[in-house]
Parts: structure tokens; C-alpha cells; sequence
């Protein structure tokens, strides 16, 4: 353990010296009042710390102290359904303690360590392990099964393990390591946040991860252990349809981190996910998820280390063989916590003043996805998803952290101001955003939704860039230089872009949309189309083919429950082809 004494303080950044002895990123103790920060640079004995709490008052001459370790973070049973600042310090309990303020140097552990959990050994005495096995359970919520795990690195012959009540800090199990010594181990573990942890293989994507949204699923899917992005300028809606990810994505656990985004918004998630049932487990939603907040009002510097404590849990979760997405908003955020930081450090700027290894930065983080075969004598796969939203001023997606961003996920949800405007949810531009992914899961889509899937969303996408080559000619020369042909063609693309890709995220019916029932409304926009023009290859008029009675059916059957989908689809086009023959009966007499 190294002490030395504060010489200078420039905001979160404090230099000590007499640090010989200390390493970086070593957690360190400033002051009397035990400060947390971290050690970022080193020069002989001199030590540059960013300090994750409100500096004002410190002084030259106080001592700092290094405590020998990483920032870490505490895994185990306790981690579901709490809310954590960007160094794993538990909100609530500081809450109840403190009162609502967070006050500076408090040391509360990160879980409960007095609350005992019911352990079902899964595993036997005389059994060999290694890290990664599963040595028994803990049934943390109604859905959720937490795997007490043997740490990464260890190897042996289990001497002792027993069912019963523990608190996290009681020992469940013994391990006679293969170097001779033994091993207690409790129901926790620590690892470090900025080291990934290790898996055995990482897979290439094979299934999606659906998301309950149709402009999502249907246009541009994300894999299960994919990398997205969504940037688009205030207001656009990213915090809204990161907030639909969490709540209707098929995973089995969400991790969200408000990332400098305002308190407002992580209120919204702290009211809202309690109130709302999961899909498929009909439990509440925070049975599932573990929230990091880290508001605009917090220390800049924390903000840095949220996204790594973020990941280092969800990589946990995976671990167990779950399925996990992670929220991250925003990136932009943190990437301006590093950017001020290295400003502090006098380091050279790179473009727009963010330090030069902002693209490195960005990619160790969005690495740490994938779809994995962990660790562990099984052959266990398992998956982590991150889904990164990005804030570029004025919605300018050729700033630094954009293009840095771009260049590393393979989803490309850009929103759009005008669409936003237009009270258009989800604003994703269907123009300009994108995913690699596709063509990997057509065939999952094909196999599970239906065989046609690929060809109606092809279809659906040649409309839609029609439609916009079309709507330049009406710009120059008016409606009225269309044919009907082409009148009927914007018909129908507005029928896709209202009645299908338009999604009200506040509607209890129409906030998630199964693949079962997105395959119905497209099928249903694009029978119009197909009925109605081949009515006007046969005479009948354009006017009364826009105006029929069962569009309006179309763009009400989204907010149909999914148990009467069925049933009113195959209405709907009963009535879709009654009308069209008495539209074109009507024009022949």
C-alpha cells in the first residue's frame, strides 16, 4: 500500500506524490474524508487520479492512499433490481442513510451483506471444477436463477459444499486447488472493470435479438451478442427507444446505464419498469434488470468508469449462460468525460479537442459483446448484447464520436429530426440506417417467422425508396404530373410508413408486436397495394381505390391484442376484396 500527499487539484483531477510504490489504476483514498479515485497516469513517484466525487475543499498537503487493488466491481446475489452509481455504490441505501443527497467519502458495500439467500447446491463434494462451473443456485427474483459460479482462475477437487440459508459473505464451498492449497468460497466474487472476462470462443451471430419493435425486427434486426448504435440529435427520441429495448427485448437480463443523460429520464425507467409486465414471464420488469445512473448532475468523471462497471456485470450474467443486452446512454457523454480528463492531463487533442485514442476507447468497450462459449467444464453458449445510443451536436453524425462509433457496431438505427417532428416513433430513418446483420439471420427469420419473410421485407424496403424518388418529382412538378400507377404507389408507402412502421410506444397493445403479428400488418398493407393496383390495370379508378373503408381497418389492426389478430386479418381482406370488386363493378356499369 502506497501514501503520498496532494501537490495540485484541477477539478476531478488530483496529482499526488510519494505514489512510487502504487500501480495504475489502482483505487485510491484522497483526503480525510476517503475520497474514490482512481490512479490514471504515472511519472516516477508523481500520480495523475481522477477522483469520482465532488473535489471543492481539498488542499495541497492531504494525504492520498492507494489501496493495491483495480476499481472493481462485487458480483453475486442482490445484483437484480438494484440501482447503482457508476462505481457500484447502491443508491438506495445511501438514500436511506444519507437522505437524498449523496454525500462525499461514504462506504456502504455494494450488496446486501446481512441478507441470507436460500443456496442449492448443484454440485458435489469430491467433484472437479474450474472457473466458470456452476457450483449450485439462488433464486435472486421470481425469473431470475443466479448461478453461484467458481471464480476464473481457480482448479480443484470440491472438499466441501452444502445447501442452506447464507449471507454473501459466508462460505458455501471448499476447494482443494490443484497447487495444493484450499480454497473458501462464498457466494460473491470481485473482478476488475476494465478487464474483459474471459470466455472460451466467440461465435458468429445465428439468432436475432427480437425487440417487440417492427421497424427494428422487421428492417433492421440486431443479433443476439450484436453491437448497435442509435445517433440522432435531441429530441429524436433515443432515450425513448432505448427504454422499449429494455423493456421488450428477448433477453433474459437487461443491464441499462444512464450515462450523463438527465435525472429525468432514469426517474421515467424507475417508475415505469416496476409497473410493467415482461412478455414472456409475465413478472415485473425489474425482476430482470440492473440499473447503473449516473446522472448529468454526478461527478464528469464517474461517467467514465459507469460503462465499464455496466459491462463487467453484464459479462457476469453472461457467464451464467444468459442472454444479456445492455443499455448505454449515451456514449457521447462518457466519451466528453474523457475528453475533459485528457484535457486535464495536457495530453494532445485529437479532432474536436477528444483525445486521440477515443476510437480505441470505444472499441475495447463494444468488443466485450458477443456470442461466446464461456467458461467452464460444459459447453455452455451464452450472449451479451450492447446497444450504444449516441447524442452528436445538432444531430451532425460526421462529429468525432459518430464516425468512431460507425466504424466498429453493425447496426445503424439513425434517427431523424423530421420524422420525430412528425410524431413519426420510432424516428429511424429507413434511408439511411442500416444492419449487417440480415443476411446471417434471414435464414433464422425463415425458418421461425415465415419463408417469405426476406421477400416481403425487400419488397417493403423497394417501396419505401421508390416512394422517396417520388416524392422528389412531386416537389418539382406537383401531384398531378403522376400517373396512377405512381399515386397508388405513394398510397401505399404511406399505408407502410403509418400503419406498419409507425409504433406508439405508450399504447398497451401496440408497444411490442410479436413477429406473428408484424408478419400480419405487412401482409395486410401490401394485399392493398396488390389488390388495389391490379383493380386499376383493370379500369378502376385511382380516387376510389385511395379512399377505401378497410384502410382505415389497416392502420386499427396494430392496435388489435394479439389474440384477435388472426381473426380480424382474415376479416380484413374479406373486406379488402369486396370492396375493390365493387369499386371496379361500379366503374364498368
Amino acid at each position: 500500500m502506497s501514501t503520498g500527499i496532494i501537490t495540485k487539484i484541477a477539478g476531478p483531477l488530483v496529482i499526488a506524490s510519494g505514489m512510487r510504490d502504487a500501480n495504475m489504476f489502482d483505487v485510491v483514498r484522497v483526503s480525510k474524508e476517503h475520497l474514490i479515485g482512481e490512479i490514471i497516469e504515472m511519472h516516477g513517484d508523481k500520480a495523475s487520479i481522477q477522483v469520482y466525487e465532488e473535489t471543492s475543499g481539498l488542499a495541497p498537503g492531504e494525504k492520498v492512499e492507494s489501496t493495491g487493488a483495480p476499481l472493481s466491481v462485487t458480483l453475486g446475489p442482490g445484483l437484480i433490481g438494484s440501482i447503482f452509481d457508476g462505481i457500484q455504490r447502491p443508491l438506495e441505501e445511501i438514500m436511506r442513510k444519507t437522505g437524498t443527497n449523496l454525500k462525499r467519502g461514504i462506504e456502504i458495500p455494494p450488496l446486501d451483506m446481512n441478507k441470507t439467500w436460500k443456496f442449492e447446491a448443484t454440485a458435489a463434494v469430491g467433484d472437479h471444477v474450474t472457473g466458470g462451473d456452476i457450483l449450485g443456485t439462488v433464486q435472486e427474483t421470481q425469473i431470475v436463477k443466479h448461478k453461484i459460479m467458481v471464480p476464473n482462475g481457480m482448479s480443484g477437487k470440491l472438499t466441501k459444499i452444502k445447501s442452506g440459508a447464507y449471507n454473501i459473505n459466508q462460505q458455501i464451498a471448499a476447494i482443494s486447488l490443484d497447487g495444493g492449497k484450499e480454497a473458501a468460497l462464498t457466494m460473491t466474487q470481485s473482478w476488475p472493470v476494465r478487464v474483459g472476462r474471459p470466455y472460451k470462443k466467440k461465435l458468429s451471430p445465428s439468432a436475432p435479438l427480437l425487440t417487440g419493435q417492427r421497424n427494428v425486427d422487421l428492417m433492421f434486426p440486431i443479433a443476439k451478442g450484436g453491437v448497435a448504435a442509435i445517433p440522432g440529435p435531441f429530441g429524436s427520441g433515443k432515450t425513448v427507444v432505448q427504454h422499449q429495448l429494455a423493456k421488450w427485448a428477448s433477453a433474459d437480463i437487461i443491464v441499462y446505464i444512464g450515462c450523463g443523460e438527465r435525472g429525468n429520464e432514469m426517474t421515467d425507467v424507475l417508475g415505469e419498469f416496476p409497473e410493467l409486465k415482461d412478455p414472456n414471464t409475465g413478472a415485473s420488469l425489474m425482476e430482470r434488470t440492473v440499473l447503473i445512473a449516473n446522472t448529468s448532475d454526478m461527478p464528469v468523471a464517474a461517467r467514465e468508469a459507469s460503462v465499464y462497471t455496466g459491462i463487467t456485470i453484464a459479462e457476469y450474467f453472461r457467464d451464467m449462460g444468459y442472454s444479456v443486452a445492455l443499455m448505454a446512454d449515451s456514449t457521447s457523454r462518457w466519451a466528453e468525460a474523457l475528453r475533459e480528463m485528457s484535457g486535464r492531463l495536457e495530453e494532445m487533442p485529437g479532432e474536436e479537442g477528444y483525445p486521440a485514442y477515443l476510437g480505441s476507447r470505444l472499441a475495447q468497450f463494444y468488443e466485450r459483446a458477443g456470442r461466446v462459449l464461456v467458461n467452464g467444464s460444459e459447453e455452455k453458449e451464452a450472449a451479451l448484447s450492447v446497444i450504444g445510443a449516441v447524442s452528436p451536436p445538432g444531430g451532425d453524425i460526421s462529429e468525432p464520436v459518430s464516425q468512431a462509433t460507425l466504424r466498429i457496431v453493425k447496426v445503424f438505427w439513425g434517427l431523424d429530426s423530421g420524422l420525430a417532428y412528425k410524431r413519426h416513433f420510432p424516428a429511424i430513418n429507413w434511408l439511411t440506417s442500416y444492419s449487417l446483420y440480415s443476411d446471417d439471420l434471414s435464414g433464422w427469420f425463415e425458418k421461425n417467422a415465415s419463408p417469405d419473410w426476406p421477400v416481403l421485407r425487400a419488397r417493403i424496403f423497394a417501396m419505401l425508396q421508390e416512394e422517396s424518388e417520388l416524392e422528389e418529382i412531386v416537389k418539382l412538378v406537383g401531384m398531378d404530373a403522376l400517373s396512377a400507377s405512381d399515386r397508388l404507389k405513394l398510397e401505399g408507402t404511406r399505408s407502410i410508413r403509418e400503419d406498419f412502421l409507425q409504433q406508439d410506444a405508450f399504447h398497451e397493445v401496440d408497444t411490442y408486436a410479436s413477429l406473428e403479428k408484424i408478419l400480419m400488418l405487412m401482409r395486410a398493407v401490401l394485399a392493398y397495394y396488390d389488390k388495389a393496383a391490379a383493380a386499376l390495370k383493370n379500369g378502376a379508378p385511382i380516387e376510389k381505390l385511395a379512399a377505401l373503408p378497410s384502410r382505415e381497418r389497416i392502420g386499427r389492426l396494430k392496435y388489435v391484442e394479439q389474440a384477435k389478430v388472426k381473426e380480424e386479418y382474415e376479416s380484413l381482406l374479406a373486406a379488402l376484396d369486396h370492396e375493390i370488386a365493387e369499386a371496379s363493378r361500379k366503374e364498368e356499369l
